[in-house]
């Protein structure tokens, strides 16, 4: 129905009401009271589907700068409302200067792509090592070796498209790689012949725009935590309503993040190939409990610690984001010479 956690409040239930109460947030189904959180404890809302709230409510959160934010049934974004920008004027007139600038664009989005390359390579190394059949783990091994091929050439391109043409490319051998994560009675349902989206076309990419939804929106977050315009991207390309460089950050999170908990979601049978529901035209979608099951399940996985490169110590996942937006406005900045991304170990 409602789940909170940490500071964020997720409604996932449809036709629930959102309204003010005093100095509380109430959740109520068919009049009945379910859930009364104080303001105070709440960063932020997240919507799922068909949510009503009330506009008592709505300017409330604006004051409080408590974000609400609408995704539809299947996760994927659809508005935010914030209150005021305050973050901070000169750090935003650095990045549009920045953005401007082509070797500066071209050396971060080397450097995102670089991260992205790398943990992917790390899922299907890890992958590898736990297949139980001689001919996934080589499989396996043979997209990792191509994929540090391709981390080896990034160096060397001389525009934006370029970086955009070995992304691609490799995202293409992952994606025709993964299957061999999957365990293999689970394939016949869970099999994926490379990335679809705008919509998904089989379960599997179906689990992945979901997770991706929700990890777009906490890169977002943690953007305009540290005063950056999520708006205003260095390796996406700038369009009315797409936050650009939330996309860019969220790059070298998707295979440690959003991949690997799709995939141990399906090899654990925690989603089932009854989840979803195929929609006329050949769409895919994550439907009912499994929806609620995954969202608590990728809030755990981003309480999980794991230990940080760069600082060298053992941070929740659900911080990362934080940790390189601050990176990226100090090397925006000027701070420091270049933009490390997250790489796991």
């Amino acid at each position: 129905m409602a789940r909170q956690i940490l500071n964020t409040l997720y409604v996932m239930t449809p036709h629930s009401y959102l309204h003010l109460e005093n100095d509380t947030l109430r959740v109520e189904i068919e009049r009945e009271k379910k859930l009364q959180v104080p303001l105070h404890h709440l960063g932020g809302v997240v919507c799922l589907g068909n949510i009503m709230v009330s506009p008592a409510l709505m300017h409330r959160c604006a004051d409080e700068g408590i974000s609400l934010v609408l995704l539809d049934g299947n996760g994927r974004f659809k508005a935010r409302l914030e209150g005021a920008v305050s973050g901070n004027i000169l750090l935003r007139q650095a990045q549009h200067r920045q953005a401007a600038n082509h070797t500066f664009a071209l050396n971060v989005s080397r450097a995102m792509i670089a991260g992205k390359l790398r943990n992917a390579r790390q899922v299907l190394l890890r992958g590898a090592r736990e297949a139980a059949d001689e001919n996934d783990a080589k499989t396996l091994t043979a997209a990792a070796t191509a994929l540090r091929a391709s981390v080896r050439n990034l160096p060397h391109t001389a525009d934006l498209d370029s970086v955009r043409g070995i992304e691609g490319d490799a995202a293409k051998v992952y994606f025709s790689a993964l299957n061999g994560v999957v365990r293999r009675d689970a394939r016949s349902h869970f099999g994926m012949d490379g990335r679809t989206r705008r919509p998904p076309r089989d379960r599997i990419n179906a689990l992945l725009s979901f997770l991706y939804s929700m990890l777009m929106n906490d890169c977002r977050s943690a953007l305009e935590a540290v005063g950056l315009d999520p708006q205003l991207g260095f390796l996406h390309a700038v369009r009315p309503g797409r936050a650009a460089l939330a996309l860019d950050l969220m790059e070298e999170f998707r295979a440690v993040v959003a991949d690997r908990l799709a995939l141990t979601l399906i090899n654990r049978g925690q989603v089932g190939s009854g989840d979803f529901v195929e929609r006329e035209g050949g769409a895919v979608l994550l439907e009912g409990d499994a929806r609620r099951a995954v969202v608590i399940a990728y809030q755990e996985r981003k309480q999980e610690e794991i230990t940080h490169p760069l600082l060298d110590a053992k941070l929740p996942i659900g911080l990362l984001p934080q940790i390189q937006a601050r990176l990226l406005a100090r090397h925006i900045r000027g701070e420091t010479e270049a933009y490390l991304p997250f790489l796991a170990r």
